[in-house]
């Protein structure tokens, strides 16, 4: 560890700060800066950070869920970097790196249990143990959004590089859209090249200016999640060094569209061959295993895919967003989508999760469900085709407090990520939702005064 300290600083002679964060529950990177001077120290002994700031909600409050936070008098834990994650930060007016940490308890090697990507390894090692190997490519949506907000305090579209006007409709697919844009984009593509975060494509989304980028497939499932996350920091840097701001709540417009976590799975076998491949000798029966496993855990689920009150404005019929466990062949209406490609490259995209949701724990719970499917052997539903999307499926949990209910008491899901953890994450949620709705809104006083 120490060496990677000490190559990354011979080769960054003016790098004068080091950012090394973690990403709590909120998929919100908080941690600690560096001086120069400290970063060889804190790859050689670690550091100190309190173990509990997993578990704060958006506000940064504590609910002391389990009796972590008060009742435990906040203990630290040790800190220490994620070999691999060292990278330059070129972003603000100082030279900056930034470098991810994991947490272990004080004074041993066991890790923190809560730690949402110690719970995405485990999951991953369920697969392992089946001799396979995911293959996994992660998609995030987000709008860039004015710095000024209105006098409400909503946010609004920033005027247009081209026009200077502030315009309310989208251009889906439009690549004038990304010429307009091209000082994002490029500052973007830079700043990822610079992290070696393997951003692929750039495409505009349905609202107004609202954008995708896609990232490429690999087969390390902690990987994905670290690039999905720093990707949405390089986002969020980007759009500032060039004057915007950029947000990933899933329903920032009422009237426009969501923004979603797209997670594409495919799984190698140890020959290296795609299981789901029609011309594996179970290709068929292993994708309808996958498929079943995440149907049968999207109800269990969806307070990890929608980890806010906002998130659950994105389930509306007719949207492209999943409102059923339908699954179909490229087909945008439904919840688990087989995108056209050949045999080799046969994947489910999964659609379910919003933009804002921790990676680690997204994606832990879709190789949950597909670890699930393949072990119990099941079976899917029919293949849909058409809108799956015109009406909403009443067994599914979409509202916040049935899904964190569901959540609490899954009777899946606990076996891959832990019930404990199940029962801390709904105890963090359920209190920050208990204080949102604590506080009256606007809308009451219109309708109710």
């Amino acid at each position: 560890m120490t060496t990677e300290a000490q190559d990354f600083l011979a080769a960054h002679p003016n790098v004068d700060y080091l950012d090394a964060f973690i990403i709590d529950l909120c998929g919100r990177a908080i941690g600690k800066r560096f001086p120069r001077s400290q970063i060889e120290k804190l790859y050689k002994n670690g550091s100190q950070f309190c173990a509990s700031t997993y578990l704060l909600d958006v506000n940064g409050n504590s609910a002391d869920p389990m009796g972590y936070g008060f009742s435990d008098g906040d203990p630290d834990a040790d800190i220490w970097p994620v070999a691999g994650t060292l990278k330059p930060a070129p972003w603000g007016a100082q030279k900056g790196a930034q470098c991810l940490l994991t947490l272990k308890q004080a004074g041993s090697e066991e890790p923190v249990w809560f730690e949402p990507r110690i719970i995405l390894s485990k999951v991953a090692e369920k697969l392992a143990e089946m001799n396979l190997t995911p293959v996994i490519a992660m998609e995030l949506e987000f709008y860039l959004i004015d710095k000024a907000r209105t006098e409400t305090g909503a946010p609004q579209p920033p005027p247009h590089p081209r026009t200077g006007q502030r315009s309310w409709a989208g251009n889906v697919y439009g690549l004038d859209e990304l010429e307009d844009y091209d000082t994002l984009l490029t500052t973007l593509s830079n700043i990822c090249a610079t992290q070696d975060i393997p951003a692929s494509t750039a495409i505009s989304e349905y609202g107004a200016g609202q954008f995708e980028i896609n990232l490429e497939h690999g087969g390390d499932p902690l990987k994905a999640a670290d690039d999905a996350a720093f990707l949405r920091r390089a986002i969020l840097m980007a759009a500032r060094e060039v004057g915007y701001d950029a947000t990933f709540l899933s329903k920032p417009y009422a009237d426009l569209a969501g923004s979603g976590m797209h997670i594409h799975l495919s799984l190698k076998d140890e020959a290296g061959a795609n299981v789901f491949d029609p011309a594996h000798a179970e290709g068929d029966k292993n994708l309808g295993a996958v498929i079943a496993g995440l149907q049968a855990t999207m109800a269990e689920a969806i307070g990890i895919f929608a980890p806010n009150i906002n998130a659950f404005r994105r389930f509306v019929p007719d949207q492209f967003t999943p409102v059923t466990t339908d699954w179909g062949e490229n087909n945008r209406s439904m919840a688990f989508r087989i995108p056209a490609s050949d045999g080799a490259n046969r994947r489910v995209e999964h659609r379910v999760a919003g933009a804002e949701a921790n990676p680690y724990l997204a994606l832990a719970a879709v190789l949950a469900g597909a670890a699930h499917g393949l072990s119990a052997g099941l079976e899917p539903s029919a293949k849909a085709s058409g809108n799956a999307g015109a009406a909403v499926d009443p067994a599914l949990p979409l509202r916040p407090w049935s899904a964190l209910e569901r959540l609490e008491s899954a009777q899946i899901l606990k076996d891959y990520l832990g019930a404990d953890f199940l029962k801390v994450y709904a105890a963090v949620k359920s209190a920050e939702l208990e204080e949102f709705l604590g506080e009256p809104s606007p809308r009451e006083f219109e309708w109710y005064l």
